[in-house]
């Protein structure tokens, strides 16, 4: 009699655990639906949606193909899967040519598992002012040379371009990149004068729904400055400037100037501050994380900033995903990259 009760209090204490297991479980997000709903992806959560190198090459095909495999050779969809995926995951049945998730993209001929490209771009986008290539290489246990060209090659795709134009109410505003010209060799001072004088002109627009385009200009002359405004800003737009010189004369636009000089910095609907808190970002990121951004590759970094600010409020995962469909057609070899 005595062994029949404490067997039922063991099935009892059992049951017990069980349900306090249950409950404790339940606080966090357990699959993959649950976490693929929320807006942010912390990095245990990322690395719950993607463990291993098959799951992230499962997602960059879903990305790139969209449930359906097709053949980048001929667009065929007869196609096979290769057994052990070797010598690559997929052959098709109509040209007879193997392929994988990586072929005509910017991934082609890398030797970098898929996990890691996709880490790499959790950690730019997860990284509001940017991240080092010394730093990704220490997380991703690669050298700063691969982590360099890694990220160069993802900022190669992010500056495909859109035909998306921006309209409304839009700021617009040119900022200036680069050191003092006394701190500089004598043999890289350009002698242009004070202030912004051998420094390099970034320009961008930015609309009051939130959306920047910029990029970088040789010169800050009316020429320059009305062909990137009559190129990404749609006519009829209201425009926002500072009454720099070169934006006088603007035609097809309403136009309206803030006068900083005399410490007007709002008037009404009238201001540049949302343009100027872009150019905080990207400044903070120059000089706290990259320190220097060569003439070569600024434009890159530019573009960098731009995509990401334009996709913060949006999922991470709908950025990943965004990012791996711009990828398909884009190619960047190192010997391009460093000549």
């Amino acid at each position: 009699m005595g062994k029949k009760i404490v067997t039922k209090n063991n099935t009892q204490l059992t049951k017990n655990k069980c349900v306090q297991t249950n409950q404790n479980t339940t606080k966090f997000p357990c699959n993959q639906k649950e976490i693929m709903d929320k807006t942010d992806l912390s990095l245990y959560e990322f690395f719950q949606m993607f463990p291993d190198e098959e799951s992230a090459r499962k997602y960059f095909e879903k990305k790139r193909w969209n449930g359906k495999i097709v053949c980048p050779h001929c667009s065929s969809d007869n196609i096979h899967e290769c057994k052990d995926h070797s010598p690559m995951p997929y052959r098709c049945r109509k040209c007879r040519k193997f392929f994988s998730v990586r072929f005509g993209t910017i991934l082609e001929e890398s030797k970098l598992p898929l996990h890691k490209w996709l880490f790499c771009m959790y950690l730019m986008r997860a990284n509001r002012k940017g991240i080092s290539s010394v730093q990704v290489g220490k997380i991703l246990g690669i050298t700063q040379k691969t982590a360099w060209f890694l990220c160069q090659r993802i900022r190669e795709v992010w500056m495909k371009t859109t035909k998306n134009k921006l309209d409304g109410i839009v700021e617009i505003d040119e900022t200036y990149v680069g050191g003092l010209e006394k701190n500089k060799k004598k043999s890289q001072q350009r002698g242009w004068g004070r202030g912004p004088s051998g420094k390099l002109i970034v320009v961008g627009g930015r609309s009051r729904e939130g959306q920047v385009i910029s990029c970088v200009v040789q010169d800050n002359k009316k020429e320059t400055l009305h062909g990137f405004i009559n190129e990404n800003i749609e006519k009829g737009s209201t425009v926002m400037t500072d009454t720099w010189k070169s934006y006088n004369g603007l035609t097809n636009f309403t136009h309206h100037k803030i006068n900083h000089s005399v410490r007007e910095f709002v008037r009404g609907i009238v201001h540049t501050n949302g343009i100027e808190s872009f150019w905080a970002i990207l400044k903070r990121g120059y000089y706290g994380i990259y320190h220097y951004m060569s003439e070569k590759h600024l434009n890159r970094y530019v573009h960098e900033y731009s995509f990401r600010y334009n996709t913060s409020k949006g999922n991470v995962l709908d950025f990943l995903g965004k990012t791996i469909e711009m990828m398909d057609g884009k190619r960047l070899m190192y010997c391009d990259l460093v000549k």
